[in-house]
């Protein structure tokens, strides 16, 4: 029970990552542009080893041990590419312009004061429905850094800061065009704070949705479905976002740098385990 409390709070703290970027649309003049690129990319590869190498080998040993050898690999393999298809779907659904996942820089969004003001009911309804898309990505991100948690302490740290730092610009991508409709920073607060609220949600309804039928092989796809979201995020998202923020070489050494953190932390936890 303990390590479900964890592993909720973990996902909680990530979701509310919102928040700090609305914080930084309101009161930053201009994005830190190579902070963000090294931080996505850092996040990246956080996302992509953890995937790959801890989560991948979870998900084998659960359904090998469960269905056999070769049924267990190929589930596995299977339960990959449909997480990968399915927060490719959602991606899909939600139109480029809301989608939060397009790079948002706090100046490009933001409106002189001498400047015409756009049309306040256009900007609102981007906002909610930048909020809406948000909550609907969030739901299997929130399931991702949950079991991650659950998973092991170890591995949960650097991954909950991966999505905190993916969820950042999201915030911001929720805020501005509220702001900018109402004036209030309150309301724009409010719906960035909710749309992060639907990390935990997420990870809350699944967990109770599966906690009844929690077996091995339930355990095993699960495992695997999460290392192919979080691998579609980091590709998909992640990486090209941090591309546009700053120079190239940045998002590399940023993803290096995950990948080492990564390996380091995990190395670290067997070996303490021994």
């Amino acid at each position: 029970m303990t390590n479900v409390l964890g592993a909720f709070f973990m996902t909680l703290a990530a979701g509310l990552c919102t928040g700090i970027g609305s914080c930084a649309a309101f009161f930053a003049k201009k994005t830190n542009k190579k902070f963000l690129s090294v931080s996505l990319g850092f996040s990246a590869g956080v996302m992509i080893y953890v995937s790959l190498t801890e989560l991948m080998q979870s998900a084998q040993n659960y359904l090998t041990g469960a269905v056999g050898n070769t049924p267990g690999r190929w589930t596995a393999v299977l339960a990959f590419f449909g997480g990968i298809a399915l927060i490719a779907v959602i991606d899909k659904l939600i139109p480029s312009g809301e989608n939060p996942h397009e790079v948002k820089l706090v100046e490009a969004e933001q409106v002189p004061a001498a400047a015409p003001k756009p049309n306040s009911k256009k900007l609102l309804r981007m906002g909610i429905m930048t909020a809406v898309a948000v909550g609907v990505h969030n739901f299997p991100e929130g399931m991702a850094t949950f079991v991650s948690a659950l998973q092991a302490p170890s591995v949960a740290v650097p991954v909950v800061f991966a999505i905190a730092m993916h969820n950042i610009p999201e915030g911001i991508a929720v805020s501005v065009p509220v702001y900018q409709a109402t004036g209030s920073k309150k309301k724009a607060f409010v719906y960035s704070f909710l749309s992060g609220l639907s990390e935990p949600v997420g990870a809350l309804l699944g967990y109770l949705v599966l906690m009844p039928v929690m077996n091995d092989t339930v355990f095993g796809v699960l495992f695997a479905a999460v290392a192919g979201i979080m691998v579609f995020i980091s590709f998909d998202e992640l990486l090209p976002a941090a591309r546009e923020y700053g120079e190239h070489h940045l998002s590399i050494y940023g993803l290096i740098g995950g990948m080492a953190v990564m390996a380091i932390s995990l190395v670290g936890t067997s070996t303490m385990s021994f």
